[in-house]
């Protein structure tokens, strides 16, 4: 589909609608960008008996799992992340969120005793990585990791290498809240305008639009997947120390990045700090950006910040 010059090409892949803009009428390149996606995703999927992802869990408790560099490496940063002081990032918490099923058909909250039953089987020091033979081994059976929150973004970065590759100067691919962007838009120098969605909102509601140029735009809030009851919002991001969504100010967090893998990590990481810890972490990571909107209706962006922000919904306030 063409509008003024801009060609959208769209798939369902990874369990989100993808779409990639280009400025040539090139359905041949498109193809090869969603079978590249779809080759990834294979690899890194939970949800696929032959990926390595799922070899790892199979063998847990038992022996080591010998994986492709690509996993490897995918796995060594969720494992440095899962690993930081007080970290809300933990890619060993895959027994917790199985059982919880936010998002897929669940709808009450497990009992306390199978929360912390399941807490034992999610400490991201359990999971032993050997460089040397490119092996990953789960100490205790039944533990289970999951690169899920990483792989979007992983994927996303893959992609705008492939296309920088292929002659590609400027670009949009949107895996499903994972944006990454090549260059500029024709008569755009501002660059790409990114909407940034209305918590709890209908589809095309937006609090505002993002302008960013040769960077990765992701967010993830509270409102993706979640299910009510007893008067609270209980949704898919959890605090690994509790076993329970995390419950703080935020409803979203977006972060500004080069690299989608990173926007992947520092949602995760920000949105467990808060709105004050995040600032205060942000002052000092020149390389990130971030946006934080609140449930008071605050959107609060770092003093800072390197990106134009245009709110379109006047009931909630801006600050900078």
């Amino acid at each position: 589909m063409s509008d003024a010059g801009v060609y959208s090409y769209s798939a369902v892949l990874m369990g989100s609608p993808i779409l990639l803009k280009l400025f040539d009428d090139n359905p041949v390149l498109a193809r090869q960008v969603f079978s590249l996606i779809k080759q990834q995703e294979n690899r890194f999927t939970v949800n696929r008996a032959e990926s390595e992802v799922m070899a790892i869990n199979h063998a847990a408790g038992r022996h080591p799992v010998v994986v492709s560099e690509a996993v490897f490496q995918l796995i060594s940063v969720a494992h440095t992340v899962s690993t930081l002081p007080d970290s809300a990032f933990n890619f060993a918490i895959g027994p917790v969120v199985k059982r919880w099923k936010i998002g897929f058909q669940g709808r009450s909250v497990p009992p306390a005793a199978e929360i912390n039953a399941l807490l034992r089987l999610t400490d991201p020091h359990q999971v032993i990585l050997d460089a040397a033979q490119r092996s990953v081994f789960l100490a205790q059976p039944g533990m289970e990791i999951d690169l899920g929150a990483i792989a979007k973004g992983y994927i996303a970065d893959v992609v705008q290498a492939f296309l920088r590759q292929q002659g590609v100067s400027r670009a949009l691919i949107n895996l499903g809240g994972n944006v990454q962007t090549l260059g500029t838009p024709p008569h755009e120098p501002g660059g790409w305008s990114i909407g940034l969605k209305t918590p709890f909102g209908g589809d095309e509601a937006l609090l505002g639009v993002l302008q960013v140029a040769e960077k990765s735009v992701v967010t993830s809030g509270i409102y993706e997947r979640y299910f009510e009851q007893d008067g609270r919002c209980w949704h898919h991001i959890f605090d690994p120390r509790s076993g329970y969504p995390l419950d703080n100010e935020l409803l979203s967090v977006t972060v500004i990045a080069d690299r989608s893998l990173d926007g992947d990590i520092y949602t995760t990481l920000l949105y467990g700090m808060g709105v004050e810890q995040g600032l205060a972490f942000l002052a000092d990571q020149p390389a990130l950006d971030a946006i934080f909107v609140t449930r008071d209706r605050q959107i609060v962006c770092p003093p800072s910040h390197h990106y134009r922000f245009q709110l379109h919904d006047a009931s909630w306030t801006l600050h900078h």
